[in-house]
């Protein structure tokens, strides 16, 4: 197939466009380095030097003669988008080019709208693109398992069977959201959905849970090749954050109660998902939604993994409950469906001790490389709840 990875510089974007390269897919990444800038912004960055994308691309061809082909520019100008949609007519579009972080979105209003009007029009532009330049491509975008929230009711793979006074129907499963980020998937899953019901669209919406993992078998092949590792209160998840704690020898910071429960997979998961649904598309018209994880684990859950690996290791690891700087329940009931990909063939790669030696072991190599400054969230969802003012780069 003739694919295009928007987002192609990400932590997710570059491993995806290796893998399905090496698979023998005519793969184009399109990327505006955004990321980047944000990074600057903040005063982070990845644990593992990141080459720059071009470089990346040319080793890429060295060390396995595949070429990947590269569009600089922003999705949020159409023009750009639609040049480069005549241009290559792509069969598939994957699509991870948007603003990531909940935290990023809940620094202040500039943040939240950057957010928004980055992703949503962003997603907008790809489906006008679509509709005039390659109708019959399939969109594979990356959502969240956050556009659920957590409600006290089993999750379904986006649609839900209801009945109301007598009259029954299949609906878009209830959305409740937790950040500006989130609210920003939200929008992109209608569009999206209602894309399909008027021009035909085939997409199937990615779920996605946390994802967690440094290396995959096309990263390990040249250090060039290396991928994003976050551990810092924006861009970094929990299980990151744990693991960098636990080579520092610090406290794992659990937030509240740590009863907070989510879906968790590991990068190879990632890779075989995105495969499996360009491999078996959506049908003309047809929105679907696939919640794309393995496991869940509460975050106390999490920090014991974390806890045992490093004390394998020879580290001394505890665990620290802190201040909640979300807003969030932090008890409570989820159960979310996650049928649709085994049923296609996900063979999963389940977290373990063993998995986490690997990351902890990485983490070690470069603990010279930690700003443990990074590690304590700055971010408040409700900043007025703050004990001290806040202040940002």
């Amino acid at each position: 197939m003739r694919i295009l990875i928007l987002g192609g510089d990400g932590y997710l974007g570059w491993p995806t466009a290796m893998y399905l390269s090496r698979k023998g897919h005519d793969v184009a990444v399109l990327d505006n380095f955004a990321k980047r800038n944000w990074e600057v912004e903040l005063g982070v960055e990845p644990l593992m030097p990141i080459r720059p994308l071009h470089e990346r691309i040319r080793a890429w061809r060295e060390t396995t003669e595949n070429d990947i082909d590269l569009f600089v520019g922003d999705l949020t100008d159409y023009m750009f988008v639609e040049a480069v949609m005549a241009q290559l007519r792509p069969d598939a579009i994957v699509h991870y080019g948007e603003q990531p972080s909940a935290p990023y979105s809940m620094i202040d209003q500039r943040h939240a709208t950057y957010t928004q009007v980055n992703n949503v029009v962003g997603n907008l532009n790809v489906l006008f693109a679509m509709r005039d330049l390659a109708p019959e491509c399939h969109l594979v975008k990356l959502g969240t398992m956050g556009e659920y929230g957590t409600p006290n009711i089993d999750i379904e793979e986006g649609w839900i069977d209801i009945e109301l006074n007598g009259r029954t129907d299949r609906l878009p499963f209830p959305k409740l959201p937790g950040s500006f980020y989130h609210l920003s998937k939200v929008h992109d899953s209608h569009n999206i959905m209602f894309a399909c019901r008027i021009w035909d669209f085939r997409a199937t919406d990615l779920n996605q849970g946390v994802v967690y993992g440094t290396d995959t078998a096309e990263t390990v092949l040249d250090s060039r090749l290396a991928t994003s590792f976050h551990y810092d209160e924006c861009f970094g998840t929990a299980l990151n954050r744990f693991c960098v704690q636990a080579v520092l020898g610090v406290p794992l910071t659990v937030y509240g109660k740590g009863q907070q429960t989510r879906g968790f997979l590991n990068i190879l998961d990632t890779l075989q998902c995105v495969e499996l649904a360009l491999l078996n598309p959506a049908e003309p018209g047809e929105f679907r939604v696939f919640n794309q994880f393995t496991e869940q684990f509460s975050v106390t859950e999490l920090a014991e993994v974390v806890r045992d690996a490093g004390t394998q290791l020879g580290l001394s690891v505890q665990i620290e409950n802190v201040e909640n700087p979300r807003v969030e329940k932090e008890e409570h009931y989820y159960n979310a469906k996650h049928t649709k990909l085994l049923d296609l063939g996900l063979q999963p790669h389940l977290l373990s001790t063993t998995l986490v030696d690997s990351m902890l072991q990485r983490i070690i190599e470069n603990r010279e490389r930690i700003n443990p400054t990074l590690i304590p969230p700055r971010t408040r969802w409700a900043p007025q709840q703050a004990t001290a003012p806040l202040s940002r780069p």
